[in-house]
């Protein structure tokens, strides 16, 4: 697949009722950005970041194994650490094509023991949650299909799937307007910094409905310099 900037918007080829909804994730383009900004105006702390980052779609993570494999990878270690045993585990159980790597599919690491796991970096426990993860007969897919508290629930059920992977899950992998990470420690850090000390999870109703684009714009304001 090629997707290029063009007068506009972009260019994809190929474009087909397969691929375009992959797209319209990795390039957000179903968070409504004209509502988003038009109440973002009343939010005089919000607004001048919504100006500052005009236009930024977060993007989503078209598959929800892989979207949930990554979040378990990135609990409670540094990124750079995180992206590394990501790699590892991908070139290890994932399939080459030209110069890059498929992330693995769920029966590939269904079929993967704990200690190959834990030999491309994992945690004996993350291990542990991956292949339960893989193995467990929670159909993802169906996720989509339910409400937030509902998907919450059916994912927390699994051993090593919290709230801060089931809210990460709710915001980057289906795209929900109301997803708030008030468990993760960069957004915490993000609304104190504007709002000062504030029960974060509380302060997600000021932003209702936009929690998530709320979210991801603060996001981008403590993160960029």
């Amino acid at each position: 697949m090629r997707i290029a900037a063009a007068n506009g918007g972009v260019e994809v080829e190929p474009l087909d009722a397969e691929t375009e909804p992959l797209v319209r994730k990795l390039l957000g383009f179903d968070f409504d950005l004209v509502a988003f900004s038009a109440w973002a105006a009343g939010e005089d702390r919000l607004a001048p970041l919504v100006v500052r980052f005009a236009g930024f779609r977060p993007s989503l993570a078209p598959d929800p194994f892989e979207a949930l494999v990554t979040s378990i990878t990135a609990q409670q270690v540094s990124l750079f650490a995180a992206v590394a045993i990501r790699n590892r585990l991908v070139e290890r159980f994932g399939e080459r094509i030209g110069r890059v790597w498929a992330f693995p599919p769920r029966d590939r690491l269904a079929a993967a023991s704990e200690a190959e796991l834990v030999a491309v970096g994992f945690s004996r426990r993350k291990a542990e949650y991956v292949v339960g993860l893989a193995r467990s007969e929670l159909d993802l897919a169906e996720l989509a299909l339910l409400p937030d508290d509902e998907v919450k629930a059916r994912l927390t059920a699994l051993r090593g799937l919290g709230e801060w992977t089931a809210d990460w899950f709710l915001a980057r992998h289906l795209g929900r307007p109301r997803a708030w990470p008030a468990g993760d420690l960069a957004l915490r850090k993000a609304v104190r910094a504007l709002y000062g000390d504030v029960d974060v999870r509380a302060a997600g109703a000021r932003f209702e409905p936009f929690q998530n684009l709320s979210a991801h714009y603060l996001l981008a304001q403590y993160l960029t310099p």
